[in-house]
């Protein structure tokens, strides 16, 4: 019996653009794992391997804050996107990323934990507002950032309301340098990540687990081109170096004008404003990125509950 399901080939092509015979050697091969399929198709370079970020399955919003030389993001998911539409929700939403400045670290229990505005916790409304809108919701995770001086920029790509939307930037600039200087940088840096999706701000800030993933397809490219060994270490090495220029902000061609790497644009912006600018660290949410959705069938739904 196959491991794995018509729904299963489906997925892996629109993850992949793979062909369907392609696709479904790969899940036999692999008994069925998606994951170890898609790598065995970009070994074989078969696969057109989209950013993991582009494909969002959960619903609700990120919110951004800024206060002083800090900044916050956070992401509250709801099971459809009527309820991220309701005012109710992105009150929510929006008071709770206010309540995340004040909150020292990273910590999304305490988050929940930490007082809210309008009495309670902010464990205590989120209750609340499943029991009222009749809807699961949860704080998912929650991210920020800061600098000794110098400037928070925040972002939102297509805002549902003024910071809240689906893919929320902060970028955050050490630096002496005016807001006058800071803040235009800084917008164009978050438009730049909302497009480019970094992994890390710098290559040794990579997921280890990912750069060793990738130097594996590289090494089974490398093999099925006969070349001798000496040669193939080197198209492995360069394979790896160059996922990591792609995918390290801080090497990437900025995309305003497809050939500047990030790096030397905030060198370019120092050197025009004459001090130095560091670009010290930065945030990007997309919402639902690395959440599966569960699939239904909406027809059954029906069916069943008028049976019901």
């Amino acid at each position: 019996m196959a491991a794995f399901t018509a729904s299963d080939v489906k997925a892996l092509r629109e993850k992949t653009g793979a062909g369907m015979m392609d696709a479904k050697k790969a899940l036999e091969e692999t008994n069925g794992d998606i994951e170890a399929a898609v790598d065995a198709l970009r070994a074989k370079g078969l696969a057109a391997v989209q950013k993991k970020s582009s494909r969002t399955a959960a619903e609700g919003l990120v919110g951004v804050a800024v206060e002083g030389t800090k900044g916050v993001a956070v992401e509250v998911n709801s099971e459809t996107d009527f309820v991220a539409k309701n005012d109710q929700f992105q009150d929510f939403v929006r008071k709770t990323t206010e309540v995340a400045l004040g909150v020292e670290g990273d910590d999304v229990e305490a988050l929940k934990a930490a007082a809210y505005p309008d009495g309670g916790t902010v464990a205590d409304k989120l209750t609340n507002n499943v029991a009222t809108i009749g809807e699961n919701q949860q704080v998912r995770r929650v991210k920020s950032v800061a600098v000794s001086s110098g400037l928070i920029v925040p972002y939102m790509h297509n805002a549902a309301a003024p910071n809240l939307g689906k893919i929320g930037v902060l970028v955050a600039l050490e630096s002496e340098a005016g807001a006058d200087v800071l803040e235009p940088l800084g917008k164009q840096l978050a438009m730049h990540i909302a497009a480019a999706f970094p992994q890390a701000l710098n290559a040794e800030g990579l997921d280890a687990e990912v750069i060793d993933r990738e130097r594996k397809i590289a090494a089974e490219k490398a093999a099925e081109s006969g070349k001798p060994a000496e040669v193939q270490a080197k198209m492995v090495d360069g394979a790896v170096a160059k996922y990591a220029k792609e995918n390290a902000l801080l090497s990437q061609v900025f995309v305003m004008d497809n050939k500047t790497p990030i790096a030397e644009v905030v060198a370019k912006a120092a050197k025009d404003a004459g001090t130095a600018i560091v670009l010290k660290d930065y945030v990007r949410f997309q919402l639902g990125e690395g959440i599966e959705k569960e699939e239904t069938d909406f027809a059954a739904e029906v069916a069943a509950a008028v049976a019901g």
